[in-house]
């Protein structure tokens, strides 16, 4: 991997990325999302087998001597551990080396380490390779999140990301259904099924790998590296496949770029601009990542734990229930991130974490009264879960948009690590011990947890959310190496 540091020091001026953003949609971009946006299908899946099969698990026969908790508290907590390291590590590597090299390295590591996961034998290999597997869907996020938003045009980069973020829901979709059929032992034993939906997700990466082979460099990284013959030549290629797809000539772009190419960017610098430079910016990507990690990471790792507790749902079942709520995550990014393009990114911003915090809040009081069944508490969760879904998507679009490109992806790792770790790690590990407790109280209390931090996310974005729907990334924050 070459950052082609020799070439850097020129100042140069171009239109790349006004072409980029001026483009129709067309079939090229449906490659993209498919070859970048498909991971977090894998993600879904992994995450949603491994809550659902933790009952499985601590069943004797299951070729594991693991506790329930372990899997849904210690394992959770640590595959959240993984990727938050994960993403600083590979973040840092992304905007050294390139979006493609990484998001194809971090891929490989994602499938390896699950693929050594369906092998388990013993507690301890199974929580390593849990932590290895979130080592490598962190740096999905930093890599992917980046060449997404600078590979789609400005018009249509806001429902693009929430969607593909949100597709995390359509992998938890299969999980559920599959691990439906893997506790079944009526079909595959005990010690089998559960091994077999590790394996399953080595499968789909492996055609994902394949596929996005063919996704191309970022050319804005490109060019602030000084390869701007390598980004120039991307993007007339993508141009002469539009105008033959069209059969229209494009627009001429609109403006143009002063750069002043440059290598790599210290820590030192990536900190200074982030946190001082645009620190209500810093401010308002901790605020989201907090609000959202604590609510999924805590509250849905434990959903399974709360029907066969509170409502002696068998484990081989939750599944269904669990499917139910993931397509109404799936289906708030899918019909309201068009709203976060053309209504705005703060109002929708806002709206969506406080509107879910309320929901949230009332669906505690309706447990504790003792209100709700297995069914409707389903409802109450896909209700509060629809709304909150676009809003937790919107998080990762916010800061991979709102800082310089240069910061990108290390600014995408900073808060995805760190707003994780707040919620993420300590969530789990919290939600475990109070659900495992069988105390209504104690469940009500991790829900209004919850809701809390949803609903002050959302007064902050209400203040410091930025305007940058339809806009050019290179206006929403000014790139370190504009001239």
């Amino acid at each position: 991997m070459a950052t082609a540091e020799a070439a850097t020091g020129r100042t140069i001026t171009t239109s790349i990325p006004a072409r980029l953003d001026r483009l129709p949609w067309s079939r090229w971009h449906w490659s993209i999302v498919i070859g970048l946006g498909t991971v977090w299908i894998l993600d879904g899946l992994e995450v949603t087998v491994v809550g659902n099969i933790a009952g499985r698990l601590s069943e004797p026969g299951s070729g594991l001597s693991i506790s329930s908790a372990q899997v849904t508290g210690l394992a959770a907590a640590l595959y959240v551990a993984g990727a938050c390291i994960g993403a600083l590590f590979w973040g840092r590597l992304t905007d050294r080396y390139g979006r493609k090299n990484l998001f194809m390295i971090t891929l490989a590591v994602y499938l390896a380490a699950t693929a050594l996961t369906a092998v388990s034998f013993a507690p301890w290999w199974f929580l390593v390779f849990r932590f290895l597997t979130g080592f490598g869907i962190g740096g999905e996020y930093a890599a992917i999140n980046s060449a997404i938003d600078e590979l789609i045009p400005a018009y249509h980069r806001g429902r693009v990301d929430l969607i593909i973020n949100g597709s995390f829901w359509v992998g938890a979709v299969g999980g559920s259904l599959l691990s439906v059929v893997a506790l079944n032992t009526d079909f595959l034993p005990a010690n089998v099924g559960w091994r077999l939906t590790f394996a399953l997700g080595v499968v789909l990466g492996l055609v994902i790998l394949l596929v996005r082979r063919s996704v191309p460099e970022s050319p804005r990284w490109l060019l602030i590296h000084g390869r701007e013959r390598e980004a120039e030549e991307i993007v007339a290629s993508i141009e002469q496949r539009i105008e033959s797809q069209t059969g229209k000539p494009l627009p001429v772009p609109d403006r143009e770029l002063v750069i002043h190419q440059r290598g790599s960017v210290s820590f030192l610098e990536i900190a200074r601009t982030v946190f001082s430079d645009y620190r209500r910016r810093a401010v308002l990507g901790f605020s989201l990542f907090i609000g959202q990690a604590f609510l999924y990471n805590a509250i849905t790792f434990g959903f399974g734990a709360i029907l066969t507790k509170f409502f002696d749902i068998p484990a081989g079942h939750t599944g269904y229930y669990f499917a139910v709520i993931a397509v109404g995550n799936f289906f708030g990014p899918l019909l309201l991130g068009k709203l976060f393009d053309t209504v705005g990114r703060r109002v929708m911003i806002s709206g969506t974490y406080i509107l879910s915090g309320v929901l949230l809040f009332g669906t505690a009081w309706l447990f504790g009264r003792g209100s709700l069944n297995a069914v409707t508490l389903t409802a109450c969760w896909c209700v509060v879960l629809f709304f909150a879904s676009a809003g937790a998507s919107s998080a990762y679009l916010t800061v991979s948009e709102i800082f310089p490109m240069e910061t990108r992806a290390m600014s995408i790792a900073f808060f995805y690590a760190l707003g994780t770790a707040a919620g993420g790690i300590s969530g789990p590990l919290l939600f475990a011990d109070l659900t495992e407790t069988g105390k209504v109280g104690d469940t009500v209390l991790a829900f209004q947890i919850g809701a809390a931090l949803m609903c002050a996310a959302g007064l902050v974005a209400a203040f410091l959310a930025v305007k940058a729907e339809r806009r050019s990334l290179e206006d929403i924050a000014t790139p370190l190496s504009a001239a």
